[in-house]
């Protein structure tokens, strides 16, 4: 047996615990915030779905500034950028 095969038969399964759920639909777009809870800490998942198609990322606790800075930089850029197309 190799070693990848060994210790995927060793973990055990991990059980996220949910702490806090918001939910936004945009457009056709369904997106999920989930704050969750594992044995290896606290993360955000975020979720979209879309036509029954689920993508997901996932940002540690200890990455939420940085990512909420992130984002306000992007959504502060975006107000200074003319219009779209119609």
């Amino acid at each position: 047996m190799d070693t990848l095969t060994t210790l995927r038969r060793e973990r055990a399964p991990t059980v996220d615990t949910p702490l806090q759920t918001s939910s936004i639909r945009v457009e056709r777009k369904h997106i999920t915030f989930d704050l969750r809870e594992n044995p290896r800490g606290r993360f955000l998942r975020i979720t979209e779905e879309v036509s029954g198609r689920r993508d997901a990322i996932i940002v540690p606790v200890t990455g939420l500034d940085d990512f909420r800075a992130a984002l306000e930089k992007i959504i502060e850029h975006n107000k200074t950028l003319p219009p779209p197309p119609a």
